[in-house]
């Protein structure tokens, strides 16, 4: 089988990009989640203006694809005298697409918390900022964090878009692979599965994560 000692030569060429590709997608969770909560809280604002904004932010970065926020990015900032490198557009871009979608979870989140617990924060003495923070945040994160399990899954694959603005993840190496061995089908097919083990490994998290955070609901 000539091609499992092609893939055993090729693997160690793809490990630098497994590990921008995991890299790029920490970034764009870390600043991802932060965003969508943010949104969430701002889409209730009382101010228009806040509401407004929050508006507009979700429906660009839901709106779009990805694909068309990193172009649009990389392409449409140096004409505004911005210039960024590719890693940066592309954690931009990814962080903006999920927190557009992840601002959906949290409101559904925080909508999920019973009223009661948010008039008992009131009664407590706490103030808002205090009875948000630690009495309707925290149940609205367990509510939450499936969802927003399963959106870290996507971020991953969606990291392989950065391959369109030289982003060297794992698909840019791949090409690169292909490029030289002009075996495209079986270096894209160990592609393939190394981003379907990654994924896998990432639902087994997400499913352990489910069945822990069920027990403590019950």
């Amino acid at each position: 089988m000539s091609f499992i000692t092609d893939w055993l030569e090729w693997l160690p060429e793809l490990t630098p990009g497994i590990a921008i590709s995991l890299k790029l997608t920490g970034l764009a969770l870390l600043f991802g989640f932060p965003l969508g909560l943010l949104l969430s809280v701002t889409a209730e604002s009382k101010f228009a203006s806040l509401r407004w904004s929050s508006f507009f932010a979700v429906e660009i970065g839901r709106g779009l694809p990805a694909l068309v926020l990193l172009y649009l990015l990389y392409f449409s900032l140096p004409d505004m005298g911005v210039i960024l490198d590719s890693m940066t557009t592309a954690v931009i871009a990814l962080s903006w697409n999920a927190g557009a979608y992840a601002s959906e979870y949290f409101r559904a989140g925080l909508s999920a918390v019973p009223n009661g617990q948010k008039e008992a924060a009131k009664t407590s003495g706490f103030s808002t900022w205090d009875g948000f923070r630690l009495i309707i945040l925290p149940q609205a994160l367990r509510i939450s964090t499936p969802p927003l399990a399963s959106l870290a899954v996507l971020v991953f694959q969606g990291s392989a878009l950065a391959f369109v603005i030289a982003v060297p993840e794992i698909m840019s190496r791949a090409y690169e692979i292909s490029s030289m061995s002009f075996q495209y089908l079986s270096v894209f097919t160990l592609t393939a599965v190394v981003y379907g083990l990654i994924t896998w490994a990432f639902l087994g998290l997400v499913k352990l994560l489910e069945r822990r955070l069920n027990r403590h609901m019950v």
